[in-house]
């Protein structure tokens, strides 16, 4: 397979790679103002099938409500244009997909009120976000973007400037990756991850207060959690219950299930990935995988 995909999804048409152009004055280029999603296929026993594929489409659709953007296509319309991608690309192993839908009118004025917009799907063969079984982060001293300014619970092009700030950070300090505190000083997430921590038997996470991305896939792991029979809590987490979890973990569908095996130079537990997320990581692993029965409503067949 080449080191790219054949085809990308433009505004209805399958556009061969090196033909997927946008002008220079498109405003999404200047301004950030688009919105996206991040979700995975992969194989399983009936060929590839896309991990929640309707709930990442939602979220979609939400996110570009937000910042009052029309979209010409149904959820309906894009979830089939999706699949079409990935059999029109021949794609059978793991894979990341990236809807987008941007303001596409050009100029520099900032308002985007009725503004044209164009919608994108990119499918490309994608393995793992963290080349390492256990990483190590550190607490950026940037502060999350909140709700009174630019809403994180909206998957926003622009949001991410914000990570991006975080994520130099923790390159520079030579750590793989950078938790975000939010405006109370609180634990919100990572660059591009949900967090999980684990403290005796309680797995908790951030509440949705806590400036976090409401993500799929974090939401996917506290439903197996609660399934497995661990008290799972939302609730506020300090910066100090960093540095004395049993474990810290992130999600997201990129990360998947990645251990945090040091925090601003802190061992979190052994030191080594913990039993709780090794367990996670695997039923995760068997779910995504069509493996799991009582999960496989969250499996769209690719192939039929």
């Amino acid at each position: 397979m080449s080191a790219h995909p054949e085809y990308i999804w433009m505004n209805g048409d399958f556009v061969k790679w090196e033909d997927a152009k946008v002008h220079v004055m498109t405003h999404a280029l200047h301004y950030g103002t688009g919105v996206f999603e991040g979700l995975r296929a992969y194989p399983t026993k009936d060929d590839l099938a896309v991990f929640r594929l309707p709930e990442h489409t939602k979220r979609f659709f939400d996110s570009a409500k937000v910042y009052l953007l029309k979209c010409a296509y149904t959820p309906a319309q894009l979830e089939e244009a999706t699949l079409e991608l990935l059999r029109r690309n021949k794609l059978h192993s793991p894979t990341y997909i990236r809807p987008l839908l941007y303001v596409a009118k050009l100029g520099l004025d900032l308002d985007t009120f009725g503004s044209p917009t164009s919608a994108i799907i990119i499918a490309s063969p994608f393995e793992r976000l963290f080349a390492k079984p256990g990483i190590s982060v550190c607490v950026s001293s940037w502060r999350r973007i909140h709700e009174s300014a630019t809403p994180p619970i909206a998957k926003a092009c622009g949001n991410y400037i914000n990570s991006t700030l975080a994520k130099l950070e923790a390159s520079q300090k030579g750590f793989d990756d950078a938790i975000l505190l939010d405006q109370n000083g609180l634990v919100s997430e990572g660059t591009g991850e949900n967090v999980f921590l684990v403290r005796g038997k309680k797995v908790i996470t951030p509440d949705l207060a806590s400036s976090v991305l409401e993500g799929v896939t974090r939401d996917t792991m506290i439903q197996i959690a609660d399934d497995e029979g661990f008290d799972v809590e939302e609730r506020e987490v300090n910066r100090v219950e960093l540095y004395t979890s049993d474990e810290v973990f992130f999600v997201g569908s990129a990360a998947e299930v990645t251990p945090i095996l040091e925090v601003d130079g802190r061992k979190v537990g052994s030191g080594q990935p913990g039993l709780v997320a090794e367990k996670i990581r695997q039923l995760y692993g068997q779910t995504v995988r069509g493996e799991v029965e009582r999960y496989r409503h969250w499996l769209t067949r690719v192939y039929r």
